[in-house]
C-alpha cells in the first residue's frame, strides 16, 4: 500500500474577493492604462470640438468672406468643403458694376474642373470659355445683384478659385476639399 502523504491547501498570495475569486492587481499597469484613457478622451473631445467649429467643413470656421479691393465683388463661400457634398459660392455685386444691362464675370477653370460647378443662378445669357476659365454674361439691372454657384467637389485637396470683372481687380479664394 502506498504511503499516504499529507496534503496542504494551496496558499495563494493574491487576495480573494468574498472568499471566491482570486483577484490580482497590477498598480503599475493600471496607472499606465488610466493615463492612456485620459489621453484618448482629451483627443476625442478636441476632435469633436474642432468638428463643431467647422475645421472639417460645414461650420463657422469653414465659412469665409472675400471682397475685391475696389468693392466690385463681395463673395461668401466655404473655404473647407467636403468631397461629393454640395456647397454654395455667393457673389454680390453693386449696381455700378452693371454696364448696358449686363454684368460680366470671369471665373477660373478650377471652379468647373476641381470643384465641379453644378449650377449657376441666375442662368447666364452667354458664356465664353478660354484656356483658363469662363466669362459669364448675366442680364442685370442697375441695382445690386447676386450670383450663386452650386459646387460639388469631385477631387480631394486644395484649389484656388479666381473671380474678376473686366478691368477690375480679381478675388482669389483658397478652398480645401476634405474626404
Amino acid at each position: 500500500m502506498p504511503a499516504i502523504t499529507e496534503t496542504k491547501p494551496v496558499e495563494d498570495s493574491i487576495a480573494k474577493v468574498n472568499d471566491e475569486f482570486a483577484v490580482g492587481s497590477d498598480p503599475e499597469f493600471q496607472s499606465k492604462w488610466e493615463r492612456f484613457e485620459r489621453v484618448v478622451w482629451i483627443v476625442l473631445v478636441i476632435f469633436i470640438g474642432l468638428s463643431f467649429a467647422g475645421v472639417f467643413g460645414r461650420g463657422p470656421i469653414a465659412k469665409a468672406h472675400a471682397r475685391a479691393s475696389d468693392g466690385s465683388l463681395d463673395v461668401s463661400y466655404e473655404r473647407v468643403q467636403r468631397f461629393g457634398t454640395l456647397s454654395l459660392l455667393q457673389i454680390t455685386y453693386p449696381g455700378s458694376s452693371v454696364q448696358n444691362g449686363v454684368f460680366r464675370l470671369w471665373v477660373s477653370g478650377s471652379l468647373i474642373k476641381s470643384l465641379g460647378a453644378q449650377r449657376v443662378i441666375p442662368q447666364p445669357a452667354e458664356s465664353l470659355g478660354d484656356h483658363d476659365g469662363i466669362l459669364y454674361s448675366f442680364p442685370a439691372t442697375a441695382s445690386q445683384g447676386m450670383i450663386e454657384f452650386a459646387t460639388q467637389p469631385m477631387s480631394i485637396g486644395s484649389s484656388e478659385i479666381t473671380l474678376r470683372m473686366p478691368q477690375r481687380p480679381e478675388v482669389r479664394l483658397p478652398v480645401f476639399v476634405m474626404p
